[in-house]
């Protein structure tokens, strides 16, 4: 199994059973996104750990199935950082561009049709123009992620699809790492 379906099963098997029937329940009611279909009620509340992991990775996949994960850890339980508690030595709640964030900014080599890319949906014209104007794709890259604290899952999400489009190889390489 994976290091990412290892942490879902730690982080769920750490809650007690008041926190992981909340997790349930709000994993019910959660927005999703687009493409996604939700666990069927009468299936998902007898499950325990094992089986809600196995479940979350077949309906989500490891991905959106770690972002959804800590998302509802958070709003279900105030878990801020659920793999924290486990002895897992990754960090698969982290969105990808945040846990590849000092492989990207080493190793993209397209910046510029990344910023194309996300100008008008998450960069604005100034911040556009303050990575654009840096000498260097490290230094531009350090100052895109420089906005980074402030984006939501959705600006994280297209800086990944301009990524893909852009840089696919390098996606693929570090997804498989």
């Amino acid at each position: 199994m994976g290091c990412t379906h290892d942490a879902f099963l730690d982080a769920l098997e750490n809650l007690t059973a008041d926190e992981f029937k909340k997790f349930k329940m709000k994993l019910l009611s959660v927005p999703l996104r687009e493409g996604y279909a939700r666990i069927q009620r009468g299936m998902l509340l007898p499950m325990d750990a094992v089986d809600l992991t196995d479940k979350l990775v077949s309906y989500y996949l490891e991905a959106y199935g770690a972002n959804l994960t800590a998302l509802v850890l958070r709003d279900s339980c105030g878990c801020r950082r659920p793999w924290a508690r486990g002895s897992s030595s990754t960090h698969p709640a982290l969105h990808f561009v945040d846990q590849h964030r000092a492989a990207l900014i080493a190793r993209v080599t397209d910046v510029d049709g990344v910023l194309d890319a996300l100008y008008g949906k998450v960069l604005t014209e100034e911040q556009y123009q303050a990575v654009w104007v840096e000498c260097t794709n490290p230094t531009k890259m350090r100052k895109l992620f420089s906005f980074a604290p402030a984006w939501n899952l959705t600006c994280k999400d297209l800086l990944l699809q301009a990524l893909r489009d852009t840089q696919p190889y390098l996606v693929v390489d570090l997804e498989q790492s």
